[in-house]
């Protein structure tokens, strides 16, 4: 008779492997079933032990992938047979990663589920780029969103107004950039708002566009995986990274307007 079986959800953050927890890394090495998601890094996958059979049941947009439903019954069969099933996903599982779902079937098939929580990609975008994406002095507000939802109307499920002092993250921003161009307008984002569309974040590939809110309709097209950071703090983004991308479109940067607040934290 086999012993139970359990399931893993686990976050592997935003590809540098060096920002994969220790308990997510223990997970690997005791797994004997990995399913995995497209853009976890080849970096994090060498971490598997060779006697774990890998399943890629990644999403890709455009591309052919393996439907949820699928990934749910190969998550509660392989825990069924009493193996130690991880399922790896990029960035934070309950951050818009689908982990949600796949925690409630496995509970109504009766598996024992663990979640292991990883660095979110807005985490992982904003330290690369140092943006800070609250500030005392500027930002009190974080708001996560995600392009892409099973709702068709999710961009009108956006508040009808934004605070000024808030940080929007959008997650899966997809291509047309002119969509959540208009819909920042429409929410009362100034034109003059900087933002920061971030791809590849963390990994080698890592490309930084800075722009603003007036401009975001024009941007380049860059590969996936990409998020857009929208406000003030922008402004903290390394300097000596993109001081040219500043200049070009007139945004002064934090370090020239003003020094960081020496009060003690509260």
């Amino acid at each position: 008779m086999n012993l139970p079986g359990k399931v893993f959800l686990v976050g592997a953050g935003p590809g540098d492997p060096d920002l994969l927890t220790l308990k997510a890394a223990k997970a690997l090495r005791s797994a004997d079933v990995v399913l995995h998601d497209e853009l976890v890094s080849p970096e994090i996958l060498r971490l598997i032990p060779r006697t774990a059979e890998l399943v890629n049941v990644g999403k890709r947009s455009g591309k052919a992938s393996t439907a949820q439903s699928e990934i749910n019954r190969l998550l509660a069969h392989y825990a069924l047979l009493g193996r130690q099933v991880v399922r790896l996903k990029g960035g934070d599982p309950f951050i818009f990663g689908r982990g949600g779902e796949e925690l409630q079937f496995l509970r109504e098939a009766g598996v024992e589920v663990e979640v292991v929580p990883g660095i979110t990609a807005a985490l992982g975008a904003a330290a690369t780029t140092q943006i800070p994406l609250t500030h005392r002095e500027l930002c009190s507000t974080l708001i996560l969103v995600t392009g892409q939802s099973k709702q068709t109307n999710h961009i009108a499920n956006w508040p009808d107004h934004l605070p000024s002092n808030a940080t929007v993250v959008v997650y899966m921003p997809g291509h047309d950039f002119g969509v959540l161009q208009r819909r920042l307008l429409a929410s009362g984002v100034s034109p003059e708002t900087p933002c920061a569309v971030i791809s590849s974040a963390t990994s080698e590939a890592e490309h930084i566009h800075i722009t603003v809110v007036e401009h975001l309709a024009s941007t380049p097209a860059l590969p996936a995986p990409k998020l857009l950071v929208v406000g003030e703090v922008v402004r903290f983004a390394n300097p000596s990274r993109l001081n040219e991308q500043f200049r070009q479109f007139g945004i002064s940067t934090a370090y020239s307007e003003a020094s960081p607040s020496t009060e003690n934290d509260q």
